[in-house]
């Protein structure tokens, strides 16, 4: 293991994270607030880089110096990140919790009274999310040259999916596709809240959390402060474009308009949000008394937010009945799709899932025939679909562990098992104690940590962080 080479390359990555903190203090500047947070987080972090510039080096990288920078440099990210939330007078375990949930764009908060704090602290909360979404890895990847061999082993490292998805030859290039593409529906987000009557400051936290699939509002009521029915469907619509793969927008676009509807894993993630948004409806109407219109504007919303692991609400949905809150259960564990913001197990895992069980319940009844799985008319190779097997056992696991270490604390089993849930797949809210309206703060310090490991590992699709703690990893 190379650790010249980590330690130079996290430099840099401190180094970016530096500059984007000017940002917020532009916020802080124009609100008239104070600007020590900024500043004394600005010379941390930049010094801490500059620091590291002591161990540059020509080496080559190997790929478990690309899992290690991926894996400690999300960490460091939000060690860092941290610094302006305790400035604000937040402990150092809430405010790297906070920094985590951001950068991992999972959303679950510690902040009781959101409101209260400094706007430029909100907004650094919401931009921290809109910089993990599309990944600090591949947005280091975009703007630093000649990586080279190096980048791909970074790239594979943090994309999230079960493979690669590369549009160009050099992986910078790939890179740079995937943060345009990002930044131009950002962009539009942005135009259509304004003309929905959002203000701008609003319309950039909410855009920075939809966009990342992250969820982090600045008021306590989330969505529902606006009280807007458009308002929800312009999140609503952008949230469920930002739980597709990026990548293939850009095919849509440039290779064929019709992929979209052609691509097997966004027909079924549309499927998905349909057929449980139709189900809620149902269940919000005959449960609650709801109107068929509000209780579809409530399902939808709500179910695509929850899917995408984005964790926006408009209601309390901690008051639904059971089986309404079954299924956003059920949609937690599912997820987004491979190469989006979103968390989760990902729709193109269970999809394949499923196809492999309908292929074993075939050779059961016909041994000797040769049937594979298929995916896109393509035939997906056995150790992709091993690999799936191996990180669902492993995602699922990580999640009975960390709900059993909750439970242990005092937690009851519901808090337990949705706040495991919401944090490994990057959701947010979970139910009762950590519902949509409540908050992560009543967690104890070891369930704190215990869930932001949870964050960490399921941001990085559990491979890359698990593999820092096996001893083979460590090994010459």
């Amino acid at each position: 293991m190379n650790f010249r080479v980590i330690l130079y390359v996290l430099g840099g990555i401190l180094r970016l994270l530096g500059l984007f903190m000017v940002i917020p203090l532009g916020v802080a500047y124009y609100y008239g607030e104070s600007l020590t947070p900024f500043l004394v987080s600005i010379l941390i972090t930049l010094v801490t880089g500059l620091l590291l510039l002591y161990y540059k080096t020509e080496d080559e990288w190997m790929r478990k110096e690309g899992i290690a920078i991926v894996a400690l440099g999300w960490l460091a990210a939000a060690v860092f990140g941290a610094i302006p939330f305790m400035m604000d007078g937040i402990s150092p375990l809430n405010a790297v919790f906070e920094s985590m949930s951001g950068f991992t764009t999972t959303g679950s908060t510690i902040l009781t009274d959101i409101e209260s704090h400094p706007k430029s602290i909100l907004f650094w909360r919401g931009m921290i999310q809109w910089l993990g979404g599309m990944g600090i890895i591949v947005l280091f990847i975009a703007i630093l040259p000649k990586l080279g061999v190096a980048g791909r082993q970074l790239f594979r490292a943090e994309a999230p999916g079960p493979t690669e998805d590369k549009l160009k030859p050099r992986i910078r290039e790939t890179a740079r596709i995937l943060w345009t593409v990002y930044f131009l529906i950002s962009f539009l987000m942005v135009v259509s809240l304004l003309l929905a009557g959002v203000s701008l400051y609003d319309a950039l936290n909410h855009m920075f959390a939809t966009m990342a699939c992250g969820g982090f509002s600045n008021y306590a009521l989330s969505v529902g402060e606006f009280n807007s029915p458009l308002v929800e469907y312009i999140i609503t619509f952008f949230t469920f474009v930002a739980g597709a793969n990026f990548a293939l927008y850009y095919r849509a676009i440039y290779v064929d308009k019709n992929l979209l509807f052609k691509d097997e894993e966004f027909r079924f993630y549309t499927f998905l949000v349909l057929a449980a948004s139709g189900l809620l409806t149902f269940l919000l109407w005959r449960d609650i008394g709801t109107s068929l219109p509000d209780s579809f504007r409530f399902a939808i919303f709500q179910v695509v937010t929850i899917i995408t692991s984005t964790g926006f609400a408009t209601t309390d949905f901690n008051l639904w009945s059971q089986s309404a809150k079954m299924i956003l259960i059920i949609v937690m564990f599912i997820g987004a799709c491979a190469g989006s913001t979103g968390g989760g197990i990902k729709v193109v895992r269970i999809l394949i899932l499923l196809k492999h069980s309908r292929v074993e319940l075939f050779k059961a009844l016909h041994p000797k025939a040769i049937k594979g799985v298929k995916f896109n008319n393509k035939k997906v190779p056995e150790e992709i679909v091993n690999s799936i097997v191996s990180f669902v056992v492993i995602y699922l696991l990580v999640f009975l562990s960390s709900s059993l270490v909750l439970s242990f604390l005092g937690m009851d089993i519901i808090t337990s098992f949705t706040a495991s849930i919401a944090t490994l797949g990057n959701i947010g809210p979970g139910l009762n104690v950590v519902g949509p309206m409540g908050s992560f703060d009543p967690i104890p310090a070891l369930g704190k940590v215990v869930l932001i490991a949870n964050m960490w590992i399921g941001r990085l699709e559990v491979y890359t962080v698990i593999l820092l703690f096996t001893p083979e990893f460590w090994k010459k």
